[in-house]
């Protein structure tokens, strides 16, 4: 009988022979194994060991949303942000084309939040101080003509360009504050935070009308939204003046500091307005409406007013 295995033993060995040399060879083949533990004897191919095994990835070979370098690079941080400024942008222009004038309106507004850090800081310092102050006067970018409105540079580029973001961050923040002043007397309901919000809302919307009024009888140009802004600036100075308010109140001191504070506050808002009113106003206005002089120094002396009728002395 032919024997397939080790070449070595031929077919004429007898049958304790073949017996023997059988036995020999698969006792030689367990020890093979024992010795190499990644060999497999039964496809004859080497195989990983279990440590080799152990860093392996147990997902298929293949492209896969879960791949680590995918992950990486949805994980920068850069290509998130051109993710979610693509999506807001899709989003944005979406809408803009179901909604009649959204877009003109959004580029109108766009203009009036192009700001960062340092032009923040320079506008809250140009706020409160306003008498270390010697520019007032917007940086032109275009000039077409004297019939044809100049083209102004953006916030970020011009600190005396108005805007929209101090002015409302500040609102928002002045409404928490009453809230929490009104929280700490033990006063505090629902209605406290629409109140303060309706209330400034609507004393800056019938001071930025009665300002809108003078301009159209001096047939002055200048635009709606920077009149929101100009008068807008004046949230800040009242959360000054709370804020003094109420770290004063705990030595019991609280309404007198509160009226230190707005004597400053107050006066800087005046004069930040007149000399931005003088800079912005034409020179040249209507000889049939009101002087321009005294329309400016109206529109500073209603801060103090303003700035007095919407403050929250309360419950200092």
């Amino acid at each position: 009988m032919a024997y397939y295995g080790n070449p070595q033993y031929s077919s004429n060995a007898g049958d304790g022979n073949h017996f023997y040399a059988q036995s020999a060879y698969n006792n030689s083949t367990t020890s093979q194994q024992q010795q190499h533990p990644a060999y497999n004897s039964s496809s004859w191919q080497p195989q990983a060991t279990q440590q080799q095994q152990s860093t392996y990835p147990s997902q298929p070979i293949g492209p896969s949303i879960f791949n680590p370098s995918v992950a990486g690079a949805f994980g920068n941080q850069a290509v998130q942000k051109m993710m979610m400024d693509q999506g807001q942008a899709f989003v944005l222009e979406g809408m803009a084309k179901i909604v009649p004038g959204l877009e003109v309106s959004m580029i109108t507004l766009r203009a009036y939040f192009a700001v960062d850090n340092q032009y923040v800081l320079k506008k809250i310092k140009k706020v409160l101080f306003p008498f270390l102050s010697r520019t007032w006067s917007r940086q032109i970018k275009q000039y077409a003509g004297p019939d044809t409105p100049p083209l102004y540079e953006l916030p970020t580029m011009d600190e005396n360009a108005p805007d929209l973001y101090l002015p409302s961050m500040t609102l928002i923040t002045y409404v928490l504050l009453c809230a929490i002043c009104y929280g700490g007397a033990g006063q505090f309901s629902p209605e406290v935070i629409p109140d303060v919000t309706t209330k400034c809302f609507l004393t800056q919307t019938l001071e930025v009308l009665a300002i809108r009024v003078g301009f159209y009888m001096m047939q002055a140009p200048v635009a709606f939204l920077d009149l929101f802004s100009y008068t807008g600036y004046k949230y800040l100075g009242l959360c000054v003046n709370l804020l003094v308010g109420m770290m004063a109140s705990q030595l019991e001191y609280g309404t007198k500091a509160y009226y230190v504070s707005f004597c400053w506050t107050a006066t800087a808002a005046a004069y930040f307005m007149l000399k931005t009113m003088a800079n912005n106003i034409p020179l040249e206005t209507s000889s049939s409406g009101p002087k321009r002089e005294l329309v400016v120094v109206v529109i500073a002396a209603a801060q103090l007013a303003t700035i007095w009728f919407v403050g929250q002395t309360k419950f200092l």
